[in-house]
């Protein structure tokens, strides 16, 4: 038995350790940063406050000059001028300190040989500081014919001003700090919190793991965690179907064994799907590159002299690199779509004049079959109309592959509760019932053989798929061998 007192455990103190520690750094730091804008704020308002001093010094020093004109009075050397001004006349320059000119035309005074100087009187003498600091004095010295004439004001009354506004203005801003001390620490507690209980609950993970692991090492002579660790590690690609066996009696471990179970599945169907897909992919491109290859060796052989086999090479070559472009393209559309970099283009558009427009374009490439349209007005969608396009051309592409010439393509678009159904029916081949699950996979052929003769790669109805759950939409299939299939594509309204 441990003589830890519980509140001092180190189990159970780590939160609060955390949180205390982290909650006392970051309060300081916001304490130091409030203090520091206080401090950068009193400054800029100290400089405010003596530059406004200092120009309504100026601008009485100008009035007493429009008033009374260069030369001053000279009757005395030193005498007072109304507004608190004294105005003293010597012979010797001046002392100060005389600005540029760009900056002296634009201070109130405006003369340029004006030079200026602040004495305030705190050194060399016994009298009180509030006494000295009302002595503070503002000189400006203007020189003319030989004279020097000197505007003094005194600055000690608005330093008094100043002086007792600072312990206010200090005051104030300590306690807005003491205010802030308290709700700091509350933000703060509430932004740690959710790190202090992923704390608490890594403890506690880890000490229910490790008793769980003691416990199988003593009931199950090794098994447990330890048997579940080696399992995993040694779960590879190769050995993707192989599953984690738990004994019955460990309880604790069923549910997590359940979930790598259930993840090595979804993994595994995953990586079955690429591998088949690149499987399918490779095999799509071997058939047109092996006749591209072969017809290239006839045009080597014999089609130098021969114009009829030259010919049937080109054609053959052209066919099959036409074919090969939009497998490519086709392969290309899907890999983005996969990767989730393909943008839609959303725009409200009525379906059944999009109809319109498919079927004159496919009036255009086919005509040995019959077209009919049953168009419902209006049905609105908003959607990337031509991806809906490529979608529904797909739809009428396969129908005409696999209906015979002669025979009648019915196309039909209306809204039934709050969705917009387009079908496409045929009086084709049909699709046997063990096969309608399957259409919509890549590069799947319910029949190879027929399927070679109307060309194709098998990617079509993948990709119209892909296109119709992109924009919230399904697909339903009917179809009966030798009858005809019926496909429908049912998408979202737009209401406005």
């Amino acid at each position: 038995m441990s003589n830890i007192p519980e509140e001092n455990a180190p189990g159970t103190s780590i939160k609060d350790k955390i949180r205390l520690s982290l909650a006392l750094k970051l309060n300081l730091r916001m304490l130091g940063m409030l203090l520091s804008a206080f401090m950068a704020v009193n400054f800029l308002f100290s400089i405010l406050f003596f530059s406004a001093i200092l120009w309504k010094a100026e601008e009485g020093a100008k009035n007493l000059i429009e008033v009374y004109g260069l030369p001053l009075n000279a009757e005395e050397e030193q005498y007072s001028a109304p507004g608190g001004y004294t105005v003293a006349v010597a012979e010797d320059p001046a002392e100060g300190i005389l600005l540029p000119d760009s900056l002296q035309q634009r201070l109130p005074l405006g003369v340029l040989d004006a030079r200026r100087g602040v004495t305030v009187p705190i050194f060399g003498s016994h009298r009180p500081l509030m006494q000295r600091i009302e002595q503070a004095e503002y000189h400006m010295s203007l020189p003319f014919d030989d004279l020097s004439y000197q505007i003094i004001y005194t600055l000690g009354t608005d330093f008094i001003y100043y002086i007792y506004l600072i312990p206010v203005v200090l005051g104030l801003e300590l306690l807005y700090i003491l205010g802030r001390i308290g709700k700091n620490a509350r933000v703060i507690r509430r932004t740690l919190q959710p790190l202090s209980e992923m704390a608490e609950t890594a403890r506690i993970l880890h000490e229910g793991v490790t008793s769980m692991g003691a416990a199988a090492d003593v009931t199950v002579d090794g098994a447990g965690i330890k048997h579940l660790a080696g399992t995993i590690s040694t779960i590879d690609v190769k050995q993707l179907d192989r599953h984690i066996s738990v004994d019955s009696s460990q309880d604790e471990l069923k549910d997590l064994a359940h979930a790598i179970n259930d993840m090595l599945n979804r993994i595994s169907r995953s990586y079955q799907s690429q591998v088949r897909f690149v499987s399918d992919a490779s095999h799509e491109l071997r058939t047109p590159i092996s006749v591209i290859q072969g017809y290239a060796n006839l045009l080597d052989r014999w089609g130098k002299h021969d114009e009829k086999t030259m010919q049937e090479s080109i054609d053959a070559i052209k066919s099959e690199t036409e074919s090969m472009k939009e497998l490519v393209e086709q392969l290309l559309f899907l890999a983005r779509g996969d990767s989730d970099t393909m943008k839609l283009d959303l725009e409200v558009f009525e379906t059944c004049s999009l109809l319109d427009e498919i079927i004159r374009e496919t009036h255009l490439i086919d005509s040995t079959h019959l077209f009919e349209t049953w168009l419902n007005r209006p049905a609105y969608l908003k959607a990337d109309q031509q991806l809906i396009k490529q979608a529904v051309r797909i739809l009428v592409d396969n129908s005409i592959k696999f209906t015979p010439a002669g025979e009648k393509i019915i196309i039909k678009a209306f809204v039934k509760e709050g969705m917009v159904n387009i079908q496409v029916q045929d009086n084709g081949i049909g699709i046997p019932p063990g096969d309608v699950t399957h259409v919509f996979d890549r590069f799947y052929r319910s029949d190879e053989s027929r399927a070679r003769k109307t060309g194709g790669s098998g990617l079509g109805l993948s990709i119209a798929k892909w296109i119709i759950e992109r924009h919230g939409g399904h697909f339903e299939v009917l179809s009966r061998v030798d009858i005809g299939t019926r496909i429908t594509v049912m998408l979202p309204e737009w209401k406005g």
